[in-house]
């Protein structure tokens, strides 16, 4: 089943991107998958998710970051390529938020063979204004094979340049 964000976020899809029902994509649990339709890789297309849940826990974002990873590993290995607090150059902008971007390598299996994917995952904290302690957390990734992710990063990046929370300027 579907999920549902804790928040509501706006954003604008780039040129090439379509959304798709994530039921009926495979991806349960996500509010929301776009994919990108010319780029099927291996029988494999990339694809932009977008989920969210709140958090009453003092856990870092470094730390939420790190369950993706510990998750991730239940299915076999991950290899952290880079992670990193929001607010470098290549996502200036993330900074109102406070945030994690980590890049992954997992190998997963589609239709009983070995895949190798990549994820580049961006963890946002938004604190509730009324209640300090809860905080919604909303995580949005891009999966994609080793060989769509130098055509795709880009799009991420612009994508992600348009993430707006309520009521706020772009997140990105």
């Amino acid at each position: 089943m579907a999920g549902t964000l804790p928040v509501q976020i706006s954003f604008t899809l780039p040129d090439g991107w379509q959304a798709a029902p994530p039921d009926e994509v495979g991806a349960p649990g996500v509010a929301f998958v776009a994919l990108h339709l010319a780029s099927i890789d291996q029988g494999f297309t990339a694809n932009i998710t977008i989920a969210g849940r709140m958090r009453n826990d003092a856990a870092t974002m470094r730390e939420i970051a790190d369950e993706s990873v510990r998750r991730l590993r239940e299915a076999g290995p991950v290899q952290v390529v880079k992670k990193e607090e929001i607010g470098t150059p290549d996502i200036p902008g993330l900074t109102d938020a406070p945030g994690v971007i980590q890049n992954l390598r997992f190998r997963t299996t589609l239709r009983g063979e070995p895949l190798e994917l990549c994820q580049s995952q961006v963890y946002l904290g938004l604190e509730d204004v009324n209640s300090p302690s809860k905080r919604a957390v909303v995580e949005l990734v891009l999966t994609a094979t080793e060989d769509q992710l130098p055509d795709l990063v880009d799009d991420f990046k612009a994508f992600l340049r348009t993430v707006r929370p309520p009521g706020g300027e772009a997140a990105g």
